[in-house]
């Protein structure tokens, strides 16, 4: 026999059926780990804020005034001294060895990539591959004293090129493994779809590998740019001449016997940097989503 419910009584029944809705919770905040990001914050801002502020003091009064005081008078000093002492030159010497390697150095480390993640399964690109992640586990200091004897029997010690040749040979392993793997991630299905469509291998590369690991390719770009333009040892090493000098190498000018002007070096930093500040900002996009492209898939 069917039994019949009243209108309240449906309702009833109706929302015991229904799911209960967690009431709100409570966010539990993890003061340590504010304290502990406000403190890297800190160790990560004061250096910069005390480079900068000291660029603008005077040579007579930096060790007679609080480091972390702004100056009461600020100067332009410093800077004008940097720019006279032969800036210009470090500058374009620093600008063509970033360039004469990073462009090479990412070019042929994308296509190597290509070759061994689409190159099929032989020996000889498994051999390649091992052979470029063997050039990770060597540190530029260990090698520095047989790449200096082969500088020496090409004779190219105290030249550009001296720097630019070794500069693109350490920069080619780690490109090569993050390129590889951003090239991997891409679909197999759209190289066989161009394939069909009588797609060359080479056309494969720069119309279809290249747009879609483009963040890749600005990332490995900006690290090794990096990388180089600050690099200190193979310059000194292999260069002797003042005009064949370096950005990081200029800041021994303002090195003197019994003396160091710190104000002036610091001015000598701040210009150097920006470049390097100005390349972020370009490809900040490209970087960050090179960076965390790996948490999204």
């Amino acid at each position: 026999m069917a039994t019949t419910l009243t209108p309240q009584r449906e309702q009833h029944a109706v929302a015991a059926t229904r799911p209960r809705l967690a009431g709100p919770r409570k966010v539990r905040r993890n003061w340590l780990a504010g304290l502990a990001g406000w403190l890297w914050l800190a160790v990560i801002i004061i250096p910069l804020y005390w480079i900068v502020i000291t660029s603008f003091k005077a040579q007579s009064s930096y060790y007679t005034t609080n480091p972390l005081v702004p100056p009461d008078s600020p100067t332009l000093a410093n800077y004008r001294l940097v720019i006279k002492s032969d800036f210009a030159q470090y500058f374009l010497n620093s600008l063509v060895v970033t360039v004469g390697a990073v462009v090479p150095a990412v070019a042929v480390s994308f296509m190597a990539a290509y070759a061994i993640v689409r190159g099929g399964r032989g020996w000889f690109l498994r051999s390649v591959n091992s052979l470029f992640l063997m050039g990770l586990a060597i540190p530029l200091q260990a090698t520095i004293i047989p790449v200096y004897l082969i500088i020496i029997r090409l004779h190219l010690y105290d030249s550009l090129l001296a720097i630019v040749l070794p500069s693109i040979a350490f920069a080619i392993p780690l490109s090569v493994l993050v390129l590889s793997n951003f090239i991997r991630d891409v679909p197999k299905e759209l190289f066989e779809s161009m394939r069909l469509d009588g797609v060359t291998e080479r056309g494969m590369l720069w119309r279809l590998a290249l747009p879609l690991t483009r963040p890749a390719v600005v990332t490995v770009t900006i690290y090794n740019a990096l990388f180089i333009w600050n690099g200190f040892l193979l310059p000194l090493i292999l260069t002797q001449s003042p005009s064949k000098r370096t950005l990081p190498l200029a800041l021994w000018t303002f090195q003197g016997q019994y003396s160091v002007n710190v104000p002036a070096i610091l001015a000598s930093v701040v210009l150097t940097t920006l470049p390097i500040l100005a390349l972020y900002v370009v490809g900040r996009r490209h970087i960050l989503s090179g960076l965390t492209a790996g948490f999204s898939r």
